[in-house]
């Protein structure tokens, strides 16, 4: 596989600075993106982050839009306007910004949780919320007709 897969927690250490996992640097090497593309998610208290892969994907997704539409200008300000790239250093750590820290809450520590073309950076409490509900969503998905239950509701 060609993406980034797995989930790591890492601390933020006194500079503020975090390690990318090794493995997501592999994938960012080989997709040929120096540093790391970021924005806040706009479905998740998350950091969405990737390189070549996911700009293309929300190329493909901009694309659907006729440009200089209201629409088109939601999107691109929604993953340009708010977006930051950060730089890797030698040792693979980056620096996440006070913008990026606030909107996902970000304390000592981040997980970092690979979804294919991209990842994103959780803050670790709010992402194993988020890890629970996402597995019974994708439980719920499996049984055809099925719809999701709320949270709470039976176990499996």
């Amino acid at each position: 596989m060609n993406g980034f897969v797995s989930r790591f927690t890492n601390r933020i250490d006194r500079k503020g600075r975090v390690s990318v996992p090794a493995s997501f640097r592999q994938v960012l090497s080989r997709d040929g993106f120096e540093g790391l593309y970021c924005y806040p998610s706009l479905d998740m208290m998350a950091v969405d982050a990737g390189g070549n892969g996911l700009l293309g994907e929300i190329e493909k997704r901009l694309a659907r839009f006729e440009p200089f539409t209201e629409e088109h200008d939601y999107l691109s300000t929604a993953f340009y306007g708010l977006s930051e790239r950060l730089t890797m250093d030698p040792e693979g750590r980056i620096g996440l910004t006070d913008t990026l820290i606030e909107f996902a809450g970000i304390g000592e520590e981040v997980t970092f949780v690979g979804q294919g073309y991209k990842f994103q950076i959780w803050e670790p409490k709010r992402y194993l919320e988020h890890e629970a509900e996402a597995r019974r969503r994708a439980l719920a998905l499996r049984r055809p007709g099925a719809a999701p239950r709320p949270a709470g509701e039976g176990a499996e």
